[in-house]
């Protein structure tokens, strides 16, 4: 069975600034848009900016290896290159980190680089790269 592509859609409050972050920051190409939407290639996957200038992100955390990580997020489990190359595109264009690149749980099943960081909206974002995919659920 191969991998198939997700589909999120996600509130954001302003679309010209989603399509900047995500298209021009993130590198994400940019699909179908109306007025009230933009889908993007998420590293291959789908995702769906909908235009909700109300909505307010949840500033909920939960702790994980010394860090309060926030809940909800999302993201994709990326090759340590990618990883490491989007680390410091992130960087580049000044995106302040939620938890700065780092290694989380070292030397143990499971270890792991991660970043967090939120995009205009306040929707944060997490992204992780194994050593061994492999290790991806291992317990």
């Amino acid at each position: 069975m191969s991998l198939r592509p997700f589909h999120l859609a996600f509130p954001v409050h302003n679309l010209s600034e989603a399509r900047h972050f995500y298209g021009e920051v993130m590198g994400c190409a940019e699909g179908r848009s109306s007025d009230q939407w933009i889908d993007f290639d998420f590293f291959g996957h789908q995702i769906v900016a909908h235009l909700d200038a109300g909505a307010r992100s949840i500033a909920t955390h939960n702790p994980v290896d010394g860090h309060d990580v926030p809940v909800p997020h999302f993201g994709v489990v990326l090759t340590m290159a990618q990883w490491q190359a989007l680390a410091e595109r992130v960087q580049a264009a000044g995106i302040q980190f939620g938890i700065a690149p780092h290694v989380r749980f070292k030397g143990q099943v499971g270890e792991q680089a991660t970043m967090f960081f939120y995009d205009p909206s306040g929707n944060a974002l997490e992204f992780k790269a194994f050593a061994d995919d492999a290790l991806l659920f291992a317990r």
